[in-house]
């Protein structure tokens, strides 16, 4: 678990709801994978480095305040399920995606990862 002066530290901020915390998990060579959970459930992942997968879910392509993100519309509900920033700096990639969840904690992932911005 990152402790705030690690958290400080990322290369991203996120607004963490009461009970939630980061895990690093999954690094790499020249990246980080991070997990934003509550207790052992994942709701968003984060990952800081050169070149990510993104993007990982299907949907409308949206660009706003910075970033690129993927939309799916599902029973007429828009989903914002990922976000892509592009840095000048390493790491030149934060993507962030929610898990797949339902009801009020998907609600609360979309809201956790809309919540994340760069430094």
């Amino acid at each position: 678990m990152l402790d705030a002066t690690a958290r400080a530290a990322l290369p991203f901020s996120v607004t963490l709801p009461a009970g939630f915390e980061i895990v690093t998990g999954r690094p790499g060579p020249d990246f980080r994978i991070y997990t934003i959970r509550r207790g052992e459930r994942s709701f968003v992942m984060v990952y800081a480095g050169p070149a990510s997968q993104f993007p990982i879910y299907s949907g409308e392509m949206v660009e706003a305040a910075g970033r690129n993100s993927v939309v799916a519309t599902e029973d007429g509900v828009r989903h914002a399920k990922e976000h892509l920033f592009q840095r000048a700096d390493a790491p030149r990639e934060v993507h962030v995606w929610t898990m797949s969840l339902d009801g009020a904690d998907r609600a609360l992932a979309e809201q956790i990862a809309q919540s994340v911005d760069i430094r």
